[in-house]
């Protein structure tokens, strides 16, 4: 059985956790749930932590997934590419401390090589949802993406990288993704 190694990588509303659950589902791979999510939900402020304070956060979250898609021996589905994670860097200025940004600008280029596909979700496709845990203004969104967008032209070898069209129903958009070669 071949090992298959899903990463998907969006803003916020593109229908990431969506179609991660259901890819993981159809496939029968464990699935790696986005953790700000839960931290959020339990009453992280984002905005009340400093800079030092979302650097150990995003590495922390990054730390999390790696160990989950470490123990994920027969694939996976996460909900994140370290390539979102280093747009996180970025978009968040983390980089003040450079010697640090550009260790962890390394681990997460690196990491992505082992991925089998990306599965890069379109913006502006779906409606932002107001959950309490993303922000539904659209061009900080757009902002995320493109920056996403750049990173993944840069760093992810396009035999790995599926651009998803601008498909809305879920079942369209699982099989676009199983139609691609691994």
């Amino acid at each position: 059985m071949k090992v298959r190694r899903f990463a998907l990588s969006g803003s916020a509303g593109t229908g990431k956790s969506t179609l991660g659950r259901a890819l993981a589902e159809r496939l029968g791979l464990p699935y790696i749930e986005e953790g700000i999510r839960s931290r959020v939900s339990a009453g992280l402020k984002l905005y009340e932590l400093d800079e030092a304070g979302r650097r150990a956060l995003v590495s922390e979250l990054w730390e999390e997934q790696h160990e989950q898609e470490e123990r994920a021996t027969a694939g996976f589905v996460s909900d994140r590419s370290s390539i979102d994670y280093a747009a996180f860097w970025l978009h968040y200025g983390l980089t003040d401390a450079e010697q640090e940004t550009q260790q962890f600008m390394e681990r997460m280029t690196t990491a992505i090589q082992r991925v089998d596909q990306v599965i890069l979700c379109p913006w502006g496709v779906l409606p932002l949802v107001s959950d309490g845990v993303r922000s539904t203004n659209r061009w900080l969104q757009l902002r995320f993406q493109a920056l996403l967008e750049g990173l993944h032209g840069r760093y992810t070898s396009k035999e790995r990288l599926v651009e998803l069209p601008p498909i809305v129903e879920l079942e369209e958009r699982i099989k676009f993704v199983l139609a691609q070669p691994t």
